[in-house]
């Protein structure tokens, strides 16, 4: 805060409560939290929806069907007209009912519930799907929720993402839950565009997915739209870029198939692919969980071009190539359900990929044997030495001095300082 007398320098939140606690001190005002809320209609003239579970009775009026005849159900014969009214206000056999508290005849309302209504909360339903006497089980919610990230469209933040908190802090201050947050974290995917521009009928430019599925399949489709952008942002519908995703799985589906006949054993070769499986769990692992679904899914075809060359040259044995492949089968299942559903039953595995454990990596094994090492001479790249990534820091000087390239920079100077990051870079500062 500036320019604010004795709270000059306070950051902005600790200002608020202080000049709040200032001004009720002095009697001048006393803080509120304001929302421009509405009242909120939430009637709606349509068919699909909520019946409103009102009837109006010629004895005790406007009353609440009884908790027993719970829930009113839509009639499957409904009439569509277009008159812009509710498609029920016609539907005599849904409209005329008897009030069960006094048997005279009544009417129900004919308007449904707004659709917010229920998806304000239906993230509580889903934990309980089955419950017949009560809208959701308290146990299986609080295992199951606060919902762990919720991923949409950035237009759900205006309303349906303020009604899901309202509801849930109203339902947690009736004592039903313990906690006031739906969602613990928000992603907002971007939009897919086509010729640079938002899809739209208007344009002529909308891409039908339909039609790709049923000529490539619905891997293809879901692969190349994590492939297409950062999910953040979106990207550019291109064919030529879906049919690299359909060569990809291709590939995927012969070296996971195809024999493989191991040559003469290679240590170094059955090493580094081990090392190659272990860094790919960790990359894979870590982009999906940070939602970089096209950096994941480049990591995958990297993995398999890497497998395509340890099978051409057979330098290591049977059992370590099954278990690379069923590795990129694990990594892959998220990405391509169908296909490797598919590819893991005709592997001979147990039913089904889906149930599996997801593969773990072991630090030592994905840690490089070799690392490059910058060496700069007064912040100037003078060479790049291949050296062992647990080389020590007097052996990377050392090295560094030796290189010839280096040696020049050197000649005739004085050493006044070495900056060493290890295995990474060493800048030696002369004058």
């Amino acid at each position: 805060m500036v320019n604010s007398a004795q709270f000059d320098g306070t950051p902005s939140q600790q200002g608020i409560e202080a000049v709040s606690v200032y001004l009720e001190e002095q009697g001048w005002g006393q803080r509120t939290v304001s929302y421009r809320l509405r009242d909120w209609l939430i009637s709606r003239q349509r068919y699909w929806g909520a019946p409103i579970p009102m009837v109006y009775c010629d004895k005790c009026g406007v009353v609440p069907v009884p908790e027993a005849d719970l829930p009113v159900r839509l009639p499957e014969d409904a009439e569509f007209r277009p008159t812009g009214e509710s498609p029920l206000k016609y539907n005599e056999n849904f409209v005329n009912t008897k009030f069960p508290k006094c048997g005279a005849a009544a009417r129900r309302e004919t308007d449904t519930m707004d659709t917010f209504m229920c998806s304000s909360w239906y993230f509580l339903r889903y934990a309980s799907p089955d419950e017949n006497d009560r809208p959701f089980d308290p146990e299986k919610v609080k295992y199951w929720l606060p919902v762990d990230i919720y991923t949409g469209g950035a237009e759900h933040a205006v309303m349906h993402l303020l009604y899901a908190r309202f509801f849930t802090k109203a339902i947690r201050d009736l004592g039903l839950i313990d906690f006031g947050e739906p969602f613990t974290k928000l992603f907002n995917q971007g939009i897919i565009i086509s010729g640079h521009q938002k899809m739209s009928k208007s344009r002529g430019n909308v891409v039908n997915p339909d039609d790709y599925v049923s000529r490539l399949g619905a891997d293809t489709v879901r692969a190349y739209l994590m492939f297409i952008g950062p999910w953040e942002q979106g990207g550019d519908w291109d064919d030529s870029g879906i049919g690299g995703i359909s060569r990809w799985l291709k590939r995927v589906w012969n070296l996971a198939l195809e024999g493989y006949r191991p040559g003469p054993a290679d240590e170094a070769a059955e090493r580094e692919l081990k090392r190659f499986v272990h860094q790919t769990i960790k990359k894979v692992t870590g982009d999906l969980e940070r939602i970089r679904l096209n950096v994941m899914v480049a990591a995958l075809m990297e993995y398999t071009n890497y497998l395509t060359r340890v099978k051409e040259s057979d330098a290591v044995s049977t059992t370590a190539w099954q278990e690379a492949v069923r590795t990129l089968l694990l990594l892959l299942a998220p990405t391509a359900p169908h296909l490797t559903e598919e590819l893991w039953q005709r592997s001979g595995y147990e039913y089904s990929i889906h149930n599996q454990s997801w593969p773990e990596w072991d630090e030592e094994l994905a840690a490089d044997e070799a690392v490059t090492l910058v060496v700069q001479v007064n912040g100037k790249l003078r060479d790049r030495l291949a050296v062992a990534a647990d080389i020590t820091e007097d052996e990377a000087k050392r090295r560094a001095r030796a290189s010839d390239k280096v040696q020049a920079h050197l000649a005739g100077k004085t050493v006044v300082k070495e900056i060493y990051v290890p295995a990474k870079l060493l800048n030696i500062v002369v004058r």
